[in-house]
């Protein structure tokens, strides 16, 4: 088959699977729906997010990387229910070009939503906001737009990789969102800077207008795209030398 075959199959995959589906489209419900709601009920000073406007614009953003890594999970997942990989694999034999073309397909549409998911979630709680309200012009804002779309997309590739690795979304859903839910957060009260170097934490400095800590905004993404291609990776050993 050729790349563009296999491209088009594996995104045929994705929007007849209605829980990658779903969750894809969770990603920008959510983080609109939640921006709106806050934004127009709360205080204008806790919107502020303790004297940073960009980071606060950006409030819903672990509710919708929590969708991103279902997205991520699910979208591999449903490779491994009822022998789906091995007609997989029967049809594309050459299990690069299918491991490629999966994350391919799963990145691009997260990258897509992701972005667009930012944009409009910054303009819609900036027009609740008045006289108070800042826009792209305002330092980091531009940047923070940008790196949250690449933020969610890095995180449902981050699940997409570990789910590979365990063949199962139930796993991956079970270990990351607690994770970052609660144990990124022990693990930063105990361990103090060390936190800016979890995937979740690096990450999310890119969204900050002034950034505390050794980890820059860039660098902190850098460092969530290196615990990615380490999951990417384990994922590719596990479908290569395991997956029938």
């Amino acid at each position: 088959m050729s790349v563009t075959a296999v491209l088009h199959s594996e995104w045929i995959k994705v929007r007849s699977v209605r829980a990658s589906l779903g969750s894809l489209l969770a990603v920008f419900a959510a983080m609109l729906a939640i921006t709106l709601l806050v934004f127009a009920t709360v205080d204008r000073a806790e919107v502020y997010n303790d004297g940073d406007p960009v980071f606060g614009a950006f409030y819903a953003i672990n509710f919708a990387q929590i969708a991103a890594i279902a997205f991520g999970a699910t979208a591999v997942s449903s490779e491994y229910a009822g022998g789906a990989l091995r007609i997989s694999l029967s049809a594309v034999p050459q299990r690069g070009l299918f491991y490629a073309a999966k994350t391919a397909v799963v990145a691009a549409a997260a990258l897509c939503v992701g972005l667009t998911t930012a944009f409009a979630t910054f303009f819609a709680g900036q027009a609740l906001l008045g006289e108070e309200a800042i826009g792209l012009g305002e330092p980091g804002a531009l940047r923070a737009c940008v790196g949250a779309g690449i933020y969610l997309a890095l995180m449902a590739l981050f699940a997409a990789g570990l789910t590979f690795l365990l063949r199962s979304a139930t796993a991956v859903l079970s270990l990351l969102i607690p994770f970052i839910l609660i144990m990124s957060f022990m693990i930063g009260d105990i361990a103090g800077g060390a936190a800016d170097y979890l995937p979740d934490h690096a990450g999310q400095h890119v969204l900050h207008q002034d950034p505390e800590g050794a980890v820059g905004p860039w660098t902190g993404l850098a460092v969530t795209a290196l615990w990615t291609a380490a999951a990417l990776l384990a994922g590719w050993e596990a479908v290569r030398r395991r997956d029938v």
